[in-house]
């Protein structure tokens, strides 16, 4: 098994090959990286996808975007949370963001206008890993029949990211602050430019450097509520690395209706943690707005806690 080594070469996250074309449902492969997938997950709350099949030009295309006026940007709107344009806020100055929303569709990828081809095949190609990627961890826990339930609620969001270098004069060293992501599943694709890094169970950060075929699959707070804590969310943050501009793609699958803690999660070792069934809108709005979110150590505990 391929693999992501940490400095004292204690951790290992999982590579697993996407392009594999004996990677196919009842074969030993499948049945292998189940197995190395499942560790992953509970181990790192991630693991990278060696995947082939991508759209080369999407950086390329990314930088043009952020090139555009502000004023351009701004118009990048919506009424949901975190599915717009982002600025370089005071808390996270170095950041900008703007978002797709559903961008499987043609029709929120032609509000684009210059990068419908590009971004709609990128997409395509983005939500199909994620679906076998997802499909994998279903079978590993053995709820596969619970697939199609959460599959209906899914939307991808895709989110173009830039990393601005700091002021020379500054002594900051962090991108963007350690965080989970409030989403169910997270893939993340980086340029040439390096800086992710994801916490061990123990603390330890583990660089993820990048590589063109390189994508890294995270679990969001939604798949750890959804498995009742059997899989971690993954704890990341983006460092400072000196080495310029950084750009990055980031497709966040959210859970747009109302899922459940599946049973087969629950036992005697197990006891159910969160009510259900639980709305991600809804827990997104609780972060955001409430201050009850702010003041705890545990958002997901206070919203979905048992």
């Amino acid at each position: 098994m391929d693999s992501i080594v940490g400095e004292n070469h204690s951790h290992k996250i999982p590579v697993i090959d996407f392009s594999n074309k004996e990677l196919k449902p009842g074969s030993h492969v499948w049945s292998s990286t189940c197995e190395e997938i499942r560790h992953g997950l509970e181990e790192y709350g991630c693991f990278v996808a060696k995947y082939n099949y991508y759209e080369t030009q999407i950086f390329s295309q990314s930088k043009d975007l952020f090139d555009l006026p502000v004023e351009t940007k701004m118009k990048n709107v919506s009424e949901e949370p975190f599915r717009g344009y982002l600025g370089k806020k005071p808390q996270i100055p170095l950041y900008e963001g703007l978002a797709i929303n559903k961008v499987t569709s043609l029709e929120e990828i032609k509000k684009f206008a210059n990068l419908i081809d590009i971004v709609h095949s990128y997409a395509k190609q983005l939500a199909l890993l994620d679906e076998m990627a997802t499909i994998l961890v279903f079978e590993s826990y053995g709820v596969q029949k619970h697939w199609k339930t959460v599959e209906a609620v899914h939307n991808h969001v895709l989110r173009f990211l830039k990393y601005t270098e700091p002021d020379r004069n500054s002594d900051t060293t962090i991108r963007f602050v350690p965080h989970t992501d409030l989403d169910f599943t997270t893939i993340l694709h980086q340029n040439q430019v390096g800086g992710l890094q994801v916490q061990a169970k123990d603390g330890t950060w583990i660089d993820i450097n990048p590589k063109p075929s390189h994508f890294i699959f995270m679990a969001g707070d939604m798949m750890k509520v959804w498995s009742n804590d059997r899989i971690r969310a993954c704890y990341h943050q983006v460092k400072f690395s000196g080495d310029g501009e950084r750009y990055s793609m980031g497709m966040f699958t959210f859970t747009d209706g109302e899922i459940e803690v599946p049973q087969e999660f629950v036992d005697e070792e197990h006891p159910l943690l969160y009510n259900y069934p639980f709305d991600s809108r809804k827990y997104i709005q609780f972060y955001v707005t409430a201050d009850e979110a702010k003041k705890t150590k545990n958002p997901i505990k206070a919203f979905f806690g048992v």
